[in-house]
């Protein structure tokens, strides 16, 4: 009996002084009796974090907060301190110790302390106690306010959603490689990154010490102001990024927002007193931005103007906003078009009215952070209202043949975290995606990150016996499990190259028109004589998009959706044009097409493929799609009224010479008589039929005999 006695007492002693050593010890110089000169200078540190704190700068009051921790690490208010400041800066997950201690040492230590732990474990990938947390939290709220608590009450019943949705997404991960681009990160953070299409430039935003001016936001974070910079892609790797200066940057904030394909046009953002900061836009000049245009009040609020993206033709801007005209609550996307008229190149742009995205897109949470892929049809976005994981998730929607946007798709786990993950772009082949990310293994606040999308895992393939048996003593051998990288399919072909004068090479700055040839499908036939084309009504304009290639390189580059029979055409003053046509079926997939542009001066002798202009099968009737190739030689000829031009029909090896001969003939007699029935003089204009005589290419493929049938004009004289 004595020794059970013992026994009871010593354990009642030792769970006494587990007791003692849990309990909550308040900053009071009592409890402090033989350290006063640390225990003052902790009471400051606490009061200088607290003031810090009361006005939610975090991180500056975390700074205070620590060192008073280190005197008295046993005070429940303090290491809930802790452990909310943590929450609210870069090292979320290190909150959760601090939590934890507070809760134990003092569980009604803050009404919100059972939520703040939810949060923390929901960010650690650790659902089930985060939801538990939750679930507490919602039992006993504490808030008296009835819209209050129903409000709180909405937010934690998602958290719990997103918790579970968590748990499905990780269980289920997608298979791909993020990795850090060292090269152009920093200590400071990165984030916002844009990439043209082709990933040849990445422009992205940074907050760091070279900042234009030098200056920091003392009014909010007291971080340097926001700054432009940009990497180059070379030999494959991204070169160390620079200050693109001004008249982009300037001494306050200035960000990314939003970048065209061919990277010659640029959205910006920047601050304006007594406005939630608007978009500005401006273009690269050979090596040079122009100024930052604002862009009016159909895109610019008093709210808050955050992201952007261009379309794939440069005609549409998709952006957010907070404001609250048409908006379905939080921060909305919405969508602006150029006006026909002001739409050409060198024209002053002006934006139209904007309006709401799309009841499927847009939610009562806030959406942020949209890219429009080259495509036309994909759009990414990051949102908070969709079934998400946690904060800001990427999601992903595609537009349907009938104009509608399909169910946003999250893109997954690890792309997605419980944390925010917003400003996500892609690479117009779909193999990268680049984003900013905050990892414990980056090299600042946020870094950013390219992702390399991998395709599924081969199945094994057991070709012999020994095959078979090395995968029975080493299942994951590599004879036998491959793995490969599959570039996800995207219905796309990017036309990119340089345009330069064909004697000297000269760089050009040309103007490049992109013609959509299926849309003169509303004629049966060639229009007549005197037949208006053009303005047509906006849905039915052939003329897609004008771009100007780059007046210092002569580079451009073209975004051409599957789907649609493009002509292109290449001016420049002072040169006869150059055509190209594109027949991209729906079928087909990614793919880059690299062309070196020589354009010719108008001189005697010098010869023009007309790449766009069609017959009828085995007729000399000019089809309706050949009209755009048609009037720009209309134009030439006007612009210059003393050219003279020989105009010549060709054919491939198939059929009788004769046969071909005359056929090639009365071909180019057909564009000759429309260039007549439009004005032309006919003493300026000559036909001949060369039938297979001047083959371009191989008669032996299908592709040789197609270039080989072509319509031809030559300058006689000048």
């Amino acid at each position: 009996m004595r020794l059970h006695l013992n026994i009871l007492v010593i354990c009642t002693l030792l769970c006494s002084a587990g007791v003692v050593r849990a309990q909550n010890v308040e900053f009071d110089k009592k409890n402090f009796k033989d350290d006063k000169k640390m225990f003052k200078e902790a009471r400051k540190e606490l009061k200088e974090g607290d003031e810090y704190f009361e006005y939610s700068r975090f991180t500056t009051a975390l700074g205070h907060y620590i060192k008073a921790q280190k005197f008295n690490p046993e005070n429940a208010t303090l290491n809930y301190k802790v452990g909310k400041c943590y929450l609210r800066t870069v090292s979320k997950v290190k909150s959760i110790p601090y939590l934890e201690k507070a809760y134990k040492l003092e569980p009604g230590v803050n009404p919100e302390i059972r939520y703040l732990l939810g949060e923390a474990y929901h960010l650690n990938y650790e659902f089930d106690k985060g939801i538990v947390e939750y679930k507490a939290y919602r039992l006993n709220m504490g808030i008296d306010d009835a819209k209050e608590s129903n409000r709180m009450m909405k937010i934690v019943n998602k958290k719990i959603e997103e918790c579970n949705m968590g748990k499905k997404l990780v269980a289920n991960p997608i298979r791909v490689f993020i990795d850090n681009i060292k090269a152009v990160n920093s200590p400071y953070p990165e984030y916002s990154p844009l990439i043209s299409a082709d990933e040849s430039v990445l422009i992205f935003t940074s907050r760091r010490s070279n900042t234009t001016g030098g200056g920091m936001d003392e009014g909010s974070d007291f971080q340097y102001f926001e700054d432009v910079y940009m990497s180059r892609m070379v030999d494959g790797e991204w070169t160390a990024a620079v200050n693109l200066g001004s008249p982009i940057n300037t001494n306050e904030h200035d960000a990314t927002v939003g970048l065209s394909p061919d990277g010659q046009s640029l959205f910006v953002y920047r601050y304006k007193m007594n406005d939630g900061g608007d978009i500005y836009q401006c273009e690269l000049n050979g090596e040079n931005w122009s100024k930052p245009k604002h862009l009016g009040k159909n895109i610019n609020t008093k709210a808050h103007e955050s992201s952007a993206s261009f379309s794939n033709d440069g005609r549409t801007m998709y952006f957010v906003s907070d404001k609250e005209e048409g908006g379905m609550g939080g921060r909305d996307m919405y969508i602006s078009r150029l006006d026909r008229a002001d739409a050409k190149v060198g024209s002053k742009k002006r934006w139209g009215s904007n309006f709401n995205l799309s009841t499927m897109l847009n939610t009562k949470h806030n959406e942020e952070g949209l890219f429009m892929h080259p495509d036309g049809r994909t759009l990414y976005f990051s949102s908070q209202g969709h079934e998400t994981m946690g904060g800001y998730d990427i999601f992903k929607s595609v537009k349907g043949d009938d104009g509608q946007w399909g169910k946003p798709e999250n893109l997954g786990y690890p792309i997605n975290t419980p944390d925010d993950d917003v400003f996500f772009v892609i690479s117009a082949s779909g193999k990268h995606g680049y984003y900013s990310s905050i990892k414990s293994e980056g090299m600042g606040e946020k870094d950013i990150y390219r992702i390399t999308f991998l395709g599924p895992e081969k199945p094994p393939v057991l070709n012999t016996e020994d095959n078979l048996l090395s995968s029975i003593a080493n299942p994951v051998s590599e004879t036998v499990i491959e793995k490969v990288v599959e570039i996800k399919t995207v219905a796309l072909t990017i036309l990119k190259g340089t345009v330069s004068d064909a004697i000297t090479l000269k760089p050009l700055e040309a103007e490049i028109e992109l013609i959509d040839n299926s849309k003169y499908h509303k004629f049966d036939k060639l229009p007549s004589s005197g037949t208006t084309l053009s303005p047509m009504d906006d849905d039915d304009n052939p003329i897609i998009a004008t771009f100007k290639s780059n007046a210092k390189t002569g580079k451009f580059l073209v975004s051409l959706p599957a789907g649609k029979n493009y002509g292109i055409a290449v001016k420049a003053e002072g040169y006869l044009f150059h055509s190209e046509n594109f027949d991209i079926p729906k079928t087909d997939g990614y793919s880059e097409v690299t062309k070196a542009i020589q354009l010719k001066k108008v001189a005697v002798g010098s010869k023009i493929i007309l790449k766009n202009i069609f017959f009828d099968f085995d007729k000399a009737t000019l089809r309706p799609e050949s009209t755009s190739e048609l009037e720009r030689l209309v134009k030439l000829l006007n612009d210059v009224p003393t050219l003279k031009i020989e105009l010549s029909g060709h054919t491939d090896s198939k059929g009788a010479d004769v046969y071909n001969q005359k056929l090639s003939q009365r071909r180019a007699k057909a564009v000759l008589d429309y260039l007549v029935k439009h004005g032309i003089v006919a003493g300026r204009l000559t036909s001949i039929g060369a039938g297979e005589a001047e083959p371009v290419s191989t008669n032996d493929t299908e592709k040789g005999r197609q270039e080989n049938r072509r319509t031809e004009f030559k300058v006689t004289a000048k």
